[in-house]
């Protein structure tokens, strides 16, 4: 862990080293629970703390901050792929998805106005199979 934070050019400390440990277990999680996972093994961390090191890595590329519609921000390590997500609108949980066809942005505007178009967002939402298997016995 402590290469990947150095090939980003940034300095190795104990709370980016504890930040990237619980992301790799933990994939697609909030800040405030990045910082309930931190603080187990940090008990002197902070929550600001916690936002400043996801902010570091979010400029260095290290994780990616993913953004479901009526949910707090979730950070990932998985960066550099373009991949979607699945949201489930019972539960919250997230999986990720690769892209359907290709390589990055996988998905081509009809028109782009212009723009250069280097990724794409797609958050597919639905019921994950442990929430349709609770809904079907009700």
């Amino acid at each position: 862990m402590a290469d990947s934070i150095r090939s980003a050019a940034l300095k190795v400390t104990e709370p980016r080293l504890a930040v990237l440990a619980a992301l790799t277990s933990t994939p697609h999680v909030s800040a405030e629970q990045l910082f309930t996972l931190v603080k187990a093994q940090l008990p002197s961390t902070s929550l600001q703390a916690v936002y400043g090191v996801l902010a570091a890595f979010g400029n260095a590329g290290l994780v990616r901050k993913v953004e479901p519609a009526g949910s707090p921000a979730l950070f990932e390590r998985r960066v550099g792929d373009n991949h979607h997500h699945l949201v489930c609108t019972r539960c919250s949980v997230v999986h990720d998805v690769d892209c359907a066809v290709g390589s990055a942005p996988c998905l081509v505007p009809e028109n782009d106005s212009g723009f250069a178009v280097h990724a794409a967002e797609v958050t597919y939402w639905g019921l994950c199979p442990a929430c349709q298997v609770d809904l079907a016995a009700l």
